[in-house]
């Protein structure tokens, strides 16, 4: 079972361009960017395999992006539920492009996150 540490250990590793440091504030795990925004990384310890990714952004140009899979059932209508992902703000809520496996979709979050730092 993957733990918030590997995860942050794959953000370490694998992201070292974009991650400039990391802070346990349990129950999640905070990523620091090197934009000055951060990723909050949460794995929930009562539902097992659920999870949520938050870039935080709003200090900077008012957006936020968040992958999880919390069952909220006001996004029930949306395909991929309860994989979702808020598009740039709470409200704005789509169709998860993200996989659905722990390791990967963590990859392809920040994939998405530095991606948009280098563009």
């Amino acid at each position: 079972m993957t733990s918030l540490d590997d995860l942050v250990r794959i953000a370490e590793v694998e992201f070292a361009a974009i991650i400039i440091g990391a802070q346990a504030l349990d129950p999640k795990r905070r990523l620091f960017l090197s934009d000055g925004s951060f990723v909050d990384v949460w794995l929930s310890v009562r539902l097992p395999d659920r999870f949520g990714f938050h870039w935080e952004r709003r200090h900077l140009d008012g957006t936020l992006f968040r992958y999880d899979n919390f069952p909220d059932f006001e996004w029930r209508a949306v395909s991929t539920f309860p994989y979702h992902f808020h598009d740039g703000s709470n409200s704005r809520v789509v169709p998860s492009p993200f996989p659905t496996d722990l390791p990967e979709a963590f990859r392809a979050f920040l994939d998405f996150v530095r991606t948009r730092l280098t563009a």
